[in-house]
């Protein structure tokens, strides 16, 4: 009964959705998680992209046990040294290596011949295994190729040592039928180099048609044994498929799926849904299959009825097999540090004794002013510590806000800053109260630092929610920082969010005066 390797790029394609983007401590988080839920791979980046990326994906190769650490490299010698530079540190790196093959890729994006294409796969992917045992190569746009040239590619790649063949459909284009029959056809022409080879068949698929998870499954069926997917689908543009999804189809129908399974601890898919979407700000939307919070909700009376007499009747899967937890937990002012700490745990946080005391205050001064503290509280209060400045970072720090608004006034805010020690007062107007802070800081602060995307929600239900809020500000030479701020009043977490991207700013501008 072969195994399906589930192959996370969580880090990589999902934290290119817009607006998912994660800092190096968050990523770790994350890859601390995916090794816990029992994934095989982790695509921990595209380390040539930055040199952030590059760190990241170094630390999470030195730090995080179990799982293959890959990093994605084009077929070029300068971003596959680069990649095996960050992989190297793990006791199994993989380097995954990739060249678009479509007519439209070549032509338009490549402007290279069929020719020169499957000569730049094969010296990318034999210059990889010279350096890494474990060398991923994947046809981008596979899906819009024609199939006899996918197969060439794909034959030139194995035999420059390529372990893993990936066949993506880079666009979400394909039909589950047409993709199943296009891996049965690669098995067909190439079946005794893959097998004389030991070659790993992998798919890669894109949700723009809604058929990601389908096409993967179709897949699987047709051969191949390893499925590349995201936490709750998470990706570019309509996302990628759904671990969550793809792992719990070959759980719950094992009717249908007889000879196969995953190594997956489905125990904590829950959590690790509940984890990413904290940290990515993408929320999962409430009727999504497995991790949404309908899933296991009933509401119409003749389901209640049923569900009572027999969980069966309305639930084809068990809410504990997923972690599932059901209802929230409600913490207090009364409530300890052992609680709190167990909280963020549970959710994958590992914080020092100084920052769960930092969140502890938050949470407790929440809970005096009389709202029920909630376990998305607790994680918005420690991702908002996170991402906090030092005290060398705080150039500028945030002293009082007042704000005069209303149906037939202009807002007006009056701001104190305290600047590298200093008090100053700015004023300003705006078409809302949050704008009106925003110009009066930028008048105080610097009038060239622009906001450019301003981003509020909800953490949990009600008049009293706590309000987080992700901002990005950009500087004069239209360098982009991201901040983010937690608090119980609208307008205050607008504001420290702003003094957070500032202060940032300020601080790169400053560093890179000195140098």
């Amino acid at each position: 009964m072969p195994k399906i390797i589930i192959f996370d790029t969580t880090l990589r394609d999902g934290e290119q959705s817009p607006g998912a983007s994660l800092t190096m401590k968050e990523k770790v988080i994350v890859a601390k998680q995916l090794a816990k839920l029992g994934v095989d791979v982790i695509e921990a980046g595209f380390p040539i992209a930055s040199q952030g990326d590059f760190e990241a994906v170094e630390k999470i190769a030195k730090e995080v046990q179990g799982p293959s650490i890959c990093g994605l490299a084009r077929t070029t010698k300068e971003d596959i040294d680069r990649a095996w530079g960050a992989v190297k540190h793990s006791k199994k790196p993989r380097i995954h290596t990739f060249c678009a093959t479509s007519q439209i890729h070549r032509e338009k994006k490549l402007r290279k011949s069929k020719e020169e294409i499957i000569e730049m796969v094969a010296e990318s992917v034999k210059h990889a295994r010279s350096l890494c045992d474990d060398v991923e190569f994947s046809p981008e746009d596979a899906a819009r190729t024609d199939m006899d040239y996918m197969c060439d590619v794909v034959k030139a790649a194995i035999e420059a040592g390529a372990t893993t063949i990936n066949i993506p459909d880079t666009v979400g284009y394909a039909e589950p039928e047409e993709f199943g029959n296009r891996i049965k056809y690669v098995f067909e022409k190439l079946g005794e180099l893959i097998k004389k080879n030991k070659v790993v068949i992998s798919v890669h698929c894109h949700n723009d048609l809604g058929l990601a998870v389908a096409n993967s499954l179709e897949a699987v069926k047709n051969g191949a044994t390893q499925i590349e997917c995201t936490i709750n689908g998470i990706g570019e543009r309509a996302g990628n498929c759904s671990l969550e999804e793809v792992v719990m189809n070959i759980k719950t129908r094992k009717d249908f799926f007889k000879d196969i399974y995953t190594g997956v601890n489905t125990k904590e898919i829950f959590r690790s849904s509940q984890l990413v979407s904290s940290l990515t700000g993408i929320s999962v939307q409430r009727n999504k299959a497995i991790v949404g919070g309908n899933a296991f909700a009933h509401e119409a009376g003749v389901h209640q009825h049923g569900v009572l007499s027999h969980k069966s009747t309305y639930e084809i899967m068990r809410p504990g097999e997923i972690g599932w937890t059901g209802t929230n937990i409600v913490i207090g002012k009364h409530s300890g540090h052992h609680a709190v700490e167990s909280t963020l745990k549970e959710m994958g946080y590992e914080l020092g004794e100084k920052q769960i005391s930092m969140v502890i205050e938050k949470v407790k001064d929440l809970a005096d002013k009389q709202k029920e503290v909630m376990k998305e509280d607790i994680i918005a209060i420690a991702t908002d510590i996170l991402g906090g400045l030092s005290k060398e970072e705080e150039i500028v720090k945030l002293d009082e806000v007042k704000v005069v608004s209303g149906n037939k006034t202009q807002p007006e805010a009056t701001v104190t800053l305290v600047i590298d020690g200093e008090a100053k007062v700015g004023e300003g107007k705006g078409v809302g109260p949050v704008d009106a802070v925003s110009q009066a800081v930028r008048k105080i602060v610097d009038p060239s630092i622009k906001l450019k995307e301003y981003n509020l929600k909800a953490i949990t239900g009600g008049t009293d929610a706590l309000a987080n809020v992700l901002i990005k500000v950009q500087d004069k030479n239209g360098n982009i920082f991201k901040a983010e701020a937690v608090n119980e009043d609208v307008i205050m977490a607008s504001a420290i969010a702003l003094i957070k991207g500032m202060n940032k700013a300020l601080n790169f501008q400053r560093k890179g005066d000195k140098q």
